[in-house]
């Protein structure tokens, strides 16, 4: 929730820390296996399964379409806000109710699929699929709002650990369990034990405690006359025209047009959507056309007052309008700080051709990169949450923004080694811990800009926005380095960086620079460039925390005031 105007008292370590144990923390696990059990078994266990059955690529690929729900949650958040859920909501409380009724039926889901032929029931396979990710998505808007409301913002930090840690450990699970199961026992015996996994987060569930009393936000249609028949009419005209708003924004987010492309332009527009490097271009025109849609479709009849014009303008409007009157004069700032916080880790979207133009083998990777660099990710959750308790919320932001440009520039002294099994391991373990640090004190703060009655549509807001920059800049990576290397080899800008490549070893950047036209020292220098780029891109963002974390506490206490 909002951060509280006065300074928090400084908690020692063993206060931290003991907060692990708590109840409150133990259910947060949890509640993240949950979430992310049931997104790894469909979104990408499943493909095995469908290969495994003799079925194409291009239809394997389709199963992906199951993953647009996940782009565009924010626009059926609200939803979650305002709605109750029968005879559950009395027993459990409106987010415990949610949580239960979404788990209900992510395990009929998998127990439906443990049940079905992918070779004879395709259609049906695909269905479920489609029901168990939309499911997925949903549950995770309740378990975020519940996690802000069930503590105050001193203790987000430990819960953002907590519910990441039991997301990465289902990731981990479902990713190597379900397919030592099926060598032994089939695929369906396999989705039978994920569906009984997911007791878990039932488990988690009854043992969470309530949140506070959930206020429901009204909505006034009081005095709106307006005959029942085209009230109903309104309201199909208006969800359908939000249906292809939604198609559209969850199209550009998620980079996949493949249902796009059944309803207008066919397989050409879908080929233009995922060219590498302009199709980013066109999911870009996707999202803001598709936003521009949503707004007409909840955008009320001018002089003419409806039912479903007033609720669905108040939905959607109002969790965004509050936030822009509580953060009046410092809300662009916030906004801007979250889509660019990220941006530096985001582009590092090339980093296995580096590693393989550098002359790693694929297991050096692989056992570097899978195994240490995951250990290293939850050792930086876990140090971000201790940081966020330990020094307080916005000085957290201020340190991963620090964190993340100085781990990209390990990459740079990487490429500088040559092929060091040493420093790869040192440059994977310091990127993996400054992007968890930098993680979990952007979960926190995300989380403490909500409020109570909008929590999880503001939430889930927050969270589409802020990877969509990156990914338009990270588009343009391999650009970049390629563009750099041939300044580099022709007398450009980076021709300096040349000088420190002069004893790689032969099968650094060798066989890259030859691909290219150029030799390795500026292949080298293309790489380094890119990192310093990089590292560029978040001094960005360090300057936008220490611009935040200076105004937004003056509104706060204004407001307060």
């Amino acid at each position: 929730m909002t951060t509280d105007a006065k300074p928090q008292e400084k908690k020692t370590l063993l206060q931290t820390l003991a907060f692990f144990g708590e109840r409150r923390s133990l259910v947060m696990l949890g509640l993240g296996f949950a979430s992310g059990l049931p997104y790894m078994l469909i979104f990408d266990t499943l493909s095995l399964w469908l290969r495994d059955a003799g079925l194409s690529l291009a239809v394997i690929g389709f199963f992906s379409l199951a993953t647009l729900s996940f782009s565009f949650k924010f626009l059926w958040a609200p939803l979650i806000d305002r709605t109750r859920i029968p005879v559950l909501h009395g027993f459990l409380g409106h987010r415990r109710a949610w949580m239960l009724a979404c788990q209900a039926v992510i395990i009929l889901g998998l127990l439906a699929i443990s049940g079905i032929d992918p070779g004879r029931s395709l259609p049906l396979m695909a269905l479920v699929a489609v029901i168990v990710g939309f499911t997925t998505a949903t549950q995770d808007i309740v378990i975020d709002a519940w996690r802000i409301e069930v503590v105050d913002t001193e203790r987000q930090g430990q819960m953002a650990v907590a519910v990441q840690w039991g997301y990465r450990g289902a990731m981990i699970m479902a990713g190597a369990a379900p397919l030592l199961l099926a060598e032994r026992f089939g695929w369906n015996i396999s989705y039978l034990f994920m569906a009984v996994a997911m007791l878990i987060g039932v488990a988690a569930t009854f043992a969470a405690p309530r949140e506070a009393a959930h206020a429901i936000r009204p909505i006034h249609t009081d005095g709106v006359n307006q005959p029942k028949a085209l009230e109903i009419g309104e309201w199909l005209v208006r969800l359908a025209i939000l249906m292809v708003g939604a198609l559209l924004v969850g199209s550009g987010l998620s980079g996949d047009a493949g249902l796009l492309s059944k309803v207008v332009g066919g397989p050409a527009l879908e080929e233009a959507w995922k060219a590498k490097p302009n199709g980013v271009w066109l999911q870009l025109v996707g999202v803001l056309a598709g936003l521009v849609v949503v707004v007409i479709a909840a955008w009320p009849i001018p002089k003419l007052p409806t039912k479903p014009g007033v609720y669905l303008s108040t939905a959607l409007g109002a969790p965004l309008q509050e936030f822009l009157t509580r953060f009046a004069g410092v809300a662009g700032l916030i906004l801007a700080t979250i889509c660019v916080y990220r941006v530096s880790d985001f582009v590092l979207n090339i980093m296995n051709p580096f590693y393989r133009d550098m002359g790693f083998t694929l297991t050096e990777i692989a056992e570097i990169r899978k195994v240490f660099g995951i250990i290293a990710s939850m050792a930086g959750v876990f140090l971000g949450g201790v940081i966020v308790a330990r020094f307080g919320l916005m000085k957290a932001l201020i340190i991963g923004a620090f964190a993340q440009p100085l781990s990209n520039l390990m990459f740079a002294l990487l490429a500088m080694s040559g092929h060091n099994t040493g420093m790869l391991f040192a440059s994977i373990c310091i990127d993996n811990l400054a992007g968890g640090i930098a993680g979990t004190a952007l979960i926190t703060y995300m989380s403490s800009l909500t409020t109570a009655g909008f929590t999880a549509t503001q939430y889930a807001l927050f969270a589409s926005l802020y990877s969509l920059p990156g990914k338009l800049i990270a588009s343009q990576s391999g650009r970049v380095v390629e563009a750099s290397a041939q300044a580099a080899e022709h007398g450009g800008v980076t021709a300096p960086l040349k000088a420190l490549f002069t004893r790689l070893p032969p099968e650094s950047f060798t066989a890259a620079g030859a691909k290219l036209g150029v030799s390795a020292q500026a292949m080298a220098a293309g790489y380094t460039a890119f990192f310093i780029y990089t590292a560029l891109i978040g001094v960005v963002a360090i300057m936008l925390s220490f611009a935040v974390a200076a105004r937004q506490g003056k509104v706060e206490a204004a407001a307060a005031a």
